[in-house]
């Protein structure tokens, strides 16, 4: 699972999902689980690339799901940053708090996001 989740950043939210339920999983966790390994057979050629540049800049993106996880009303974040066109670090995760408002939510994003 760490070396999927290091590899490849497009499936980070489904694995995090299906994570969840692995210890008691219902039918539509098996049909999402099959859902991902055929995007995965269908994308297998897709890859981290890196092009050599001399304009080295960060760039970072944010973003949350306001009380995204209907088990514990907590919201879900993701980030990503990226260097030369590609990936350099990313984590899709549910914070750790319950979020009183989408505004607290964004600012819990952008802090996870920065540490």
């Amino acid at each position: 699972m760490y070396a999927l989740i290091c590899t490849r950043p497009d499936i980070n939210f489904a694995a995090g999902m299906l994570g969840r339920y692995q210890s008691n999983p219902g039918m539509e966790h098996w049909k999402a689980a099959k859902k991902v390994l055929r995007y995965l057979q269908g994308t297998k050629c897709h890859m981290l690339t890196y092009r050599r540049s001399n304009h080295l800049e960060v760039i970072g993106y944010s973003d949350f799901d306001f009380a995204g996880c209907v088990d514990s009303r907590k919201s879900i974040i993701g980030y990503v940053f990226i260097l030369v066109e590609g990936a350099i670090s990313w984590k899709s995760v549910k914070q750790t708090v319950v979020a009183s408002s989408t505004m607290e939510a964004e600012f819990v994003a952008c802090f996870e996001a920065t540490i």
